[in-house]
C-alpha cells in the first residue's frame, strides 16, 4: 500500500478496538459482527485466498479479518455522517493502494479481491473526508487522516464489534498482535505505529552543529 494509504487502511481500526472494546462471541458461522454487518468465515477465507492470489504472497485470514472489519466500520459511521465517495475517487484510491499497476490489474481480474481492494479504498478516502478532507489528492491529507481516525475512534463507541474466538484474542488493536501492515508486508496498524514514532522521534531530534 502507499505510504499514506497505509496509515488509515488500518491504523483506525487500532484505535478503535483499544479504546472502543471488542466482545467476543459471534453467530455461527460469522468472523465477525460490526454493527448490522455480518463477516462470515466464509468471506475471509474466500478473501485471504484471492488476495494471496492476486499479491503473490501469502495474505492471512486473519489480516482479511482486520481489514474487512474496519472497512465495514468505517462505512458505518460514514453513513451516518452522510459522507460518500464516488466511483471517479475510488478508482484513483484503488490504485494507491496497491501502488502498482500490474498488481492492480491482478486485483480487478478476480472479482474477490477487487471487493476487497475497493472495501480498503473506500475506508480509506472515507476516513480522510470524515477528518474534513476532501480525498487522497488533498493538501493536507495527512491532517485529515489523524482528524478521521479522531471521529472514527468517537463514532465507534456506539457500535457494537464482536470478533469470533477462532480468529484468536485483539492484542493492542490487532489479531493476536499480528495483523498491521501494507497489503503485502507488516499490517497497516503496526505500520502506522511505526512511522508514527519514527516522525516523532525525527521531529525532536535536531541536527548538532558540526565542530
Amino acid at each position: 500500500m502507499s505510504r499514506n494509504l497505509v496509515k488509515v487502511a488500518g491504523a483506525a481500526l487500532a484505535s478503535v478496538l483499544l479504546l472502543g472494546g471488542c466482545a467476543t462471541g459471534t453467530h455461527p458461522g460469522a468472523a465477525a459482527v460490526v454493527g448490522g454487518t455480518e463477516i462470515t468465515v466464509g468471506d475471509v477465507d474466500d478473501t485471504s485466498r484471492s488476495v494471496t492470489t492476486a499479491l503473490g504472497q501469502p495474505f492471512t485470514a486473519s489480516l482479511a479479518l482486520s481489514e474487512l472489519v474496519n472497512s465495514a466500520l468505517v462505512q458505518q459511521i460514514a453513513d451516518q455522517r452522510s459522507v460518500t465517495v464516488t466511483d471517479a475517487e475510488l478508482a484513483p484510491a484503488m490504485k494507491a493502494v496497491v501502488g502498482d499497476q500490474a498488481a492492480y490489474e491482478k486485483f480487478v481480474a478476480d472479482p474477490v479481491a477487487e471487493e476487497f481492494l475497493r472495501g480498503v479504498a473506500k475506508a480509506a478516502v472515507g476516513t480522510i473526508k470524515l477528518g474534513g478532507g476532501t480525498g487522497i489528492t488533498d493538501p493536507n491529507v495527512q491532517q485529515a487522516q489523524q482528524a478521521g481516525l479522531v471521529a472514527v475512534k468517537d463514532a465507534s463507541k456506539d457500535i457494537d464489534v464482536t470478533i469470533s474466538p477462532r480468529f484468536g484474542k485483539w492484542t493492542d488493536g490487532a489479531i493476536d498482535g499480528k495483523v498491521s501492515g501494507s497489503l503485502s508486508e507488516e499490517s497497516a496498524q503496526a505500520k502506522a505505529k511505526r512511522e508514527a514514532a519514527e516522525q516523532q522521534q525525527q521531529q525532536q531530534q535536531q541536527p548538532q552543529p558540526q565542530g
